[in-house]
């Protein structure tokens, strides 16, 4: 049984990203493997979620901007190799996950993974087009 990750399973809306790069956080976190080892190459994932390989390369970027996804240092790359965070990734248990998270938070701590850089939203903010509330009193 896997386990998701409540940025994924509960907060995906809170993400400050275009609805077309939440979307593919989603096909990422469904291909990624416990963990959040992502096994596809850029070129592979344009293929399988059906879009360019411009496109897909525009949503790592946004999606690497708020250190969801993940790079490994330039002198560690292996080509276009990607990670989730490991607090985007899916676990194969509850406990995989607390074990998980543990070190994530000593590794940011420490200087060794970059935090989330994500809004802390208790509720979905109002977007820019939407109108004000008509509130009336009521006698």
């Amino acid at each position: 049984m896997e386990v998701m990750s409540p940025l994924v399973s509960t907060r995906i809306w809170a993400v400050p990203a275009s609805p077309a790069a939440v979307k593919f956080l989603a096909f990422l976190v469904a291909i990624s493997e416990p963990g959040g080892a992502l096994p596809m190459r850029q070129r592979e994932m344009a293929e399988s979620f059906g879009k360019s390989q411009q496109s897909i390369s525009l949503h790592l970027a946004a999606l690497c901007d708020l250190n969801i996804v993940l790079r490994p240092p330039g002198d560690q790359r292996e080509g276009n190799s990607y990670s989730l965070h490991p607090f985007a990734a899916k676990y194969e248990s509850t406990k995989a996950m607390e074990d998980a998270f543990r070190q994530a938070l000593t590794d940011i701590k420490e200087g060794r993974l970059p935090n989330l850089l994500l809004p802390a939203y208790k509720t979905a903010p109002p977007s820019p087009s939407e109108e004000k509330p008509k509130l009336h009193r009521v006698a």
